[in-house]
């Protein structure tokens, strides 16, 4: 948590505040605020080709929480045994047929089955096979597209609808749907952190969650990775923070709603990260493993580990209603700041009165061709596209942008004149720790961050694989593998607290820290939002 916490003084807050503030002073999208400096447009578009790039794949990790969430709709939830027909003779469930019956808790394994199973890398959860081999149907390779996964259109087009109907007319609507969509995960939380504290074993992976790894602290990746979070858990340089505070009043006071906010946001985070390990220390606890061995990280946390723990609580399916519902919560208050981004950005270029009438129009079009675009992720390699555009569209590019916004602001328009308009503005000047970042610090770590990125070693994304599937029908379970564990055994890194889990990096969740930073910058738009034309400031040529 150490270097997590230091980007966030030092970079995180500072660029928040800068960024909050720069909107609301030129009331602007993330295209009109460069009529400061119109050589650096650029990072305008910089920040809406992130923001696209997000928006298309974001939404299908929606569609897929809808799955799961839709799935869930039932007595058994569905990964939870060995005996249905897409499991393969490799799936090992902790839970048996009389289980099924009797709703009895499964005992804890004995020591020596327990040893010789964490040891057998073949052997895969039932979660783990529902995810792949019936809800991805994954392929072999990245250019076998394979079929498209109806069900996962299907559920892509409802989260669209959801966006689009929320946004038909821009905060204004928009605005009242965050009230909820960004408190009431708070409620799911606390109802999953109660929860998860009064089981057994949960001491043990909140310890897991909090001890620090010491021996890593000089590792320049973990540094790395810390900038990478802060930046997409606050959403620095996506252009959204930057759109909603352009509808704030001019005189409002962005620099406390920054402080604020970003501290909430992270505390979140740190919050979220208790639930988590509390039901992965149960689960560790159950199997007689190591918490290690199931605290997966990226798609495998939400979509796997997680949703296995959810089956050995009773009434599992409640459990696993309540986890997805906050996930698509959590991804809706994000996604509407993602196309409320580029919609301000489409409307405030054109300009013309026409389109301001029409605005609802080009949320549509852009929510339709977001739609379009995502279908290729929902076939059966989509899953290996989706990691590319995460890994690759919204890490390094934001400190890449971000530096170039400094520099932009400080030494382009020029410091004297950017603390001025911000006094302007809030009626006193920024404070002397945020000029001190603005000016040397935060653009002097980010641009060593850039240097140190190059350096690193860059490994080939992976995606895992499981045994070829075998179309006969399963074979009863011998003993072993009806009490065998869960997941498969592998050591991970230590997942990124903030993700608590361990970014969508594929930390989520809570890679999604970014919708309540997001969502909060809309809720203090909304009152005072009543579209483009209620901008009344633009910064002096």
């Amino acid at each position: 948590m150490f270097p997590y916490f230091i980007m966030l003084i030092f970079c995180g807050i500072p660029l928040f505040f800068m960024e909050l503030s720069f909107g609301q002073f030129a009331s602007q999208g993330c295209l009109g605020v460069w009529r400061i400096s119109p050589m650096f447009k650029g990072v305008g578009y910089g920040m809406m080709v992130v923001s696209t790039y997000i928006g298309i794949y974001y939404n299908v990790v929606i569609c897929i929480a809808f799955y799961y969430f839709f799935s869930s709709m039932t007595h058994v939830l569905p990964w939870a045994y060995c005996n249905n027909p897409w499991n393969t003779h490799d799936c090992a469930g902790v839970l048996d047929a009389s289980n099924l019956t009797n709703g009895s808790r499964p005992a804890a394994l004995p020591s020596n089955l327990s040893h010789l199973l964490n040891h057998s890398l073949q052997r895969t959860s039932p979660s783990e096979e529902y995810w792949r081999l019936y809800v991805l149907k994954l392929s072999d390779d990245i250019g076998n597209f394979g079929e498209v996964r109806l069900p996962l259109l299907g559920c892509l087009g409802v989260s669209w609808l959801v966006v689009f109907l929320c946004l038909i007319r821009g905060v204004k609507s928009s605005g009242k749907v965050v009230y909820f969509t960004a408190t009431f995960p708070y409620v799911v939380l606390t109802i999953l952190f109660v929860r998860g504290v009064t089981l057994e074993g949960a001491f043990d992976g909140i310890m897991y969650y909090l001890t620090p790894q010491w021996d890593k602290i000089l590792e320049a990746k973990v540094w790395g990775d810390a900038a990478s979070q802060i930046f997409y858990s606050l959403g620095c340089a996506w252009g959204g923070l930057i759109t909603m505070a352009s509808y704030n009043k001019f005189h409002n006071n962005c620099y406390r709603d920054s402080v604020i906010i970003s501290i909430t946001n992270c505390a979140t985070s740190v919050y979220a990260g208790f639930v988590i390990f509390s039901i992965l220390g149960f689960m560790a606890n159950h199997l007689g493993v190591d918490v290690s061995r199931v605290a997966d990280h990226g798609p495998g946390l939400a979509f796997v580990a997680y949703p296995e723990a959810l089956t050995l609580l009773p009434i599992s399916p409640l459990w696993s209603l309540l986890f997805f519902f906050m996930l698509i919560l959590l991804g809706l208050g994000t996604q509407f700041c993602l196309l409320e981004t580029l919609v301000t950005a489409i409307v405030d270029e054109v300009g013309n009165e026409w389109i301001l009438q029409k605005k609802t129009y080009v949320t549509l079009g852009v929510a339709v061709a977001g739609f379009l675009l995502g279908i290729p992720l929902t076939s059966q390699a989509g899953i290996y596209w989706l990691l590319l555009m995460d890994n690759y569209a919204a890490s390094f590019s934001l400190v890449v942008i971000s530096c170039i916004m400094c520099v932009a602001i400080m030494y382009i328009y020029g410091h004297r004149n950017y603390f001025q308009d911000i006094q302007m503005m809030l009626g006193f000047p920024p404070p002397l720790f945020f000029q001190i970042c603005w000016r040397f610090v935060s653009p002097a770590i980010i641009f060593l961050q850039a240097q140190v990125h190059r350096r690193l070693p860059q490994n080939p994304l992976h995606f895992g694989s499981l045994p070829e599937r075998n179309h006969d029908p399963p074979t009863p379970p011998s003993p072993a593998r009806t009490y065998g564990p869960q997941v498969r055994v592998r050591e991970v890194p230590r997942p990124h607290p903030c993700s608590a889990a361990g970014p969508l990096g594929w930390d989520y969740p809570f890679r999604n820290c970014q919708s309540l930073a997001l969502s909060s910058a809309r809720l203090l738009a909304d009152s005072d939002a009543g579209g483009p034309e209620t901008r009344q400031w633009e910064p002096g040529p």
